[in-house]
């Protein structure tokens, strides 16, 4: 399976972004789709991610209620769409895919990644 995460860019604070990942292949099962962050120094962390099976969203604290993640099952997409951003939330986000189950927050439980797409808040 192959994901492509695009639509990065830089944004003013208080504004909006949506990113798209782009999931193709044939995988043997599909748990979870995640995004995941990495700020400049520091861990890749979870954002949120989308179970397949229900499409039930789960999201870390830090952007609950300004994030929102969707899927469009026709086009193999997956979307974040992050409003209210600030600075703190520069980084490189990743989507990835879960095959194995297991916590949906974990970076070990997802075998398959994107490349990654830069969003920068700043003014």
């Amino acid at each position: 399976v192959q994901l492509q995460a695009s639509g990065g860019g830089l944004v003013q604070p208080g504004g909006s972004l949506s990113l798209a990942c782009a999931v193709n292949g044939r995988t043997f099962r599909t748990y979870y789709i995640g995004w995941f962050r990495q700020a400049p120094g520091k861990e890749r962390e979870i954002v949120g991610a989308i179970r397949e099976s229900t499409g039930r969203t789960e999201y870390a604290d830090s952007v609950k209620g300004r994030f929102t993640i969707s899927r469009d099952n026709a086009k193999n997409t997956v979307y974040l769409q992050m409003n209210n951003l600030n600075p703190e939330d520069t980084a490189v986000y990743f989507c990835a895919h879960n095959e194995r189950g297991g916590s949906w927050f974990r970076r070990s439980s997802y075998t398959h990644w994107g490349q990654g797409t830069l969003v920068t808040v700043s003014s």
